[in-house]
């Protein structure tokens, strides 16, 4: 890829009058052109990472969460085994999570390998990218701009707003931290190009790269080619066009801009083209029937309006938003509308001159565009870990908005120092708050239910943690308003059938499980649950067909032929119960409740001494299985009966 000197300066316009006559205060006039650090830069990065290890810093103590950490950490064997060859293959061949994102997994990988499975360490790498993410958008802003006050105001935005929150305090949200990291680095190595007094592609390269990670990381960088575009027109200067030019004209800029940018869009075709293919076969890609168009594209502006609106003034933030059970109403699709073509207009109108306008609120719009709803995926209406990357924009718009208001007085440019650090003290705050509900699943689970009302996903995964905190009975209730909301719930009846069991209230367990099995008749997980439930309640044989149904529908499942051993042994069928547990440990030797049973098994059979390393084994792997300790005693009580 060649590109002719006199076709860049072709490109080239003069800068605009966006800050007025230059002064002698550091912020008003041009600085040298170049990647240059002074003192003040560096004063600048230090008080950047001061504010955000202040707001950050309490990551330390918190925990895993229910919501996705599970499949992507501490339930992952690929993950909990750390940096291994098999691991390395698999990152790059899977679809695990419904998506394709291999340095995310490996990035994970690492930390389990550093840190084993305390949250602790993980949580602080977030903070750490986050950190570099913020110092990034100064350098890069300050390098392109030239202004300084203006791109650490940008960046103290993005460090310490609350909607971000949700991207640093997440461990299963590295991939938005990462990918960031290597986005902004991409852009960095693409004003390094533009800047360039001739280049090939060889100085394009680093771009190309840096973009490929980023992908790999996060699909989300599927848009950047478009940001570059972007930037070519503000700051970079590389496209002359005013609106009254015509769109001829600006297609004919656009052109050798767009050709020299022909690898990147490759790139993203293919991210797109794998990413859908990942989420389609994971089965997060909603059909039609479940979100028509009229739909998405109605709650993608409501998105719009709601994103803009919380960058603004940031409340009532959760960690899921469900769509609403009563649907989007015309009236915020109308005003939605209204507020995204009002603020389009108006950026069109007043663009001559601030081309930090369009750049910033096309910026927002565009980079928002893969996680608008329009291919709807999961059942979220929107999610604040998606405005990470598109707030950058609109977080230039207002701070360059507000410098070229207030002019070059002094008393006006004291009032706003002043506005500004009230404002970044406000953010910070409701950011330190914001952190503090991430500490642990039932913090943030509870929160979000005050903020989000009438939330399937929460209320079922806040039952789930309820449950292994043994608060059953709150479990219940949670589970039981899944089930308000959506009564064909099947994992909500499985658990709450568990879960009213684990109190012996069998009867009221099989009726939920019972509906289960009608909603999913070949569900071994269903037909299990049942046959436990009906055999507490005393109802053997019946018990018994239900786990040879389960058996029939997962034979390979260790869980399934444990039980069914069990069941065999209480019915007196020992041949049959020995030989269904020697098959469950075959396929998981590693189960305390195999080695329990089959260890009753032999003991029932008359072979105490037997019994006696089955049940050892038991306790070896589960120290609290108060049962096989019971057992354990018994057997050996046997043997020495015996032996006297």
């Amino acid at each position: 890829m060649k590109k002719k000197t006199s076709t860049r300066k072709n490109n080239l316009r003069s800068p605009q009058k966006e800050s007025g006559p230059p002064s002698k205060r550091s912020d008003s006039g041009r600085d040298s052109p170049g990647l240059s650090i002074g003192r003040r830069e560096l004063l600048i990065g230090a008080g950047l990472i001061v504010v955000t290890l202040a707001v950050y810093g309490q990551v330390i103590g918190h925990q895993f969460i229910n919501l996705d950490d599970d499949t992507y950490i501490y339930e992952n064997p690929m993950v909990t085994a750390g940096l291994t060859t098999k691991g390395l293959v698999w990152a790059f061949t899977t679809f695990h999570a419904a998506n394709w994102h291999p340095l995310t997994w490996l990035s994970h990988m690492l930390d389990a390998q550093m840190f084993g499975l305390n949250p602790g360490p993980h949580l602080p790498i977030n903070v750490l990218f986050h950190i570099l993410n913020s110092l990034l958008v100064f350098a890069l802003l300050k390098d392109m701009t030239h202004r300084v006050w203006r791109s650490a105001m940008v960046a103290a935005l993005f460090a310490l707003h609350p909607m971000h929150v949700e991207s640093v305090a997440w461990a299963a949200e590295r991939k938005d931290v990462l990918s960031a990291f290597f986005g902004l680095l991409s852009l960095f190595a693409y004003m390094r190009y533009a800047k360039a007094a001739s280049s090939s592609w060889k100085q394009f390269l680093p771009v190309t790269l840096s973009l490929a990670l980023a992908l790999m990381a996060k699909p989300m960088f599927v848009t950047w080619p478009f940001v570059m575009l972007l930037l070519d027109y503000w700051p970079l200067n590389r496209l002359e066009w005013r609106p009254r030019d015509g769109l001829n004209r600006l297609v004919r800029g656009l052109a050798p801009l767009a050709r020299e940018k022909i690898p990147i869009f490759v790139l993203a075709a293919a991210s797109i083209a794998i990413t859908y293919l990942a989420q389609s076969r994971g089965g997060a890609v909603r059909q039609f029937a479940d979100a028509p168009v009229l739909l998405r594209i109605s709650n993608a502006l409501v998105a719009y309006a709601r994103y803009l609106v919380s960058l603004f003034w940031p409340r009532g933030l959760g960690v899921y938003y469900p769509f609403s059970p009563e649907g989007i109403s015309p009236w915020q699709v109308a005003a939605s509308l209204a507020l995204v073509v009002g603020v389009t207009i108006v950026v069109i109108r007043a663009m001559e001159g601030r081309g930090y306008l369009i750049t910033g609120w096309a910026w927002y719009l565009g980079t928002l565009i893969p996680v608008i709803g329009l291919v709807q995926v999961g059942g979220q209406s929107m999610a604040d870990r998606y405005s990470y990357i598109p707030s950058v924009g609109l977080f230039v718009m207002v701070v360059w908005g507000v410098a070229d208001l207030i002019g070059k007085r002094r008393l006006q440019y004291r009032a706003t120092a002043v506005v500004a650090v009230i404002w970044l003290t406000i953010l910070g705050s409701l950011a330190w708050v914001q952190v503090g509900y991430w500490r642990d699943s039932i913090t943030l689970l509870r929160h979000t239910l005050l903020v989000a009302p009438d939330n399937l996903v929460v209320h079922y995964n806040l039952a789930h943690a309820l449950e292994k905190q043994g608060n059953l009975n709150e479990a219940i209730a949670h589970l039981g308003d899944a089930l308000r909301i959506k009564p064909d719930f099947f994992d909500a009846l499985i658990n709450i059938g568990v879960t009213l069991n684990d109190q012996r209230r069998s009867t009221e367990a099989t009726n939920y499980l019972t509906r289960a099995v009608e909603l999913q008749p070949g569900s071994s997980k269903a037909h299990l649950q049942l046959g436990i439930a009906l055999a507490q309640s005393g109802s053997s044989d019946e018990a018994l067909r239900h786990f040879y149904q389960a058996l029939e529908s997962a034979p390979s499942d260790p869980d399934v032929r444990t039980n069914l051993g069990l069941m065999l042994a209480r019915q007196g069928k020992l041949p049959e119960a020995r030989e269904q547990l020697n098959e469950a440990l075959r396929l998981n030797p590693n189960s305390p409740e195999a080695h329990n049973n089959l260890g009753l098994v032999l003991f029932m059979q008359g072979e105490p001494e037997k019994s006696i390393p089955e049940f050892s084994t038991a306790l070896r792997l589960k120290p609290e299985f108060r049962l096989a300790q019971d057992n354990l005693n018994r057997a050996q009580a046997q043997v020495k009966a015996t032996q006297k």
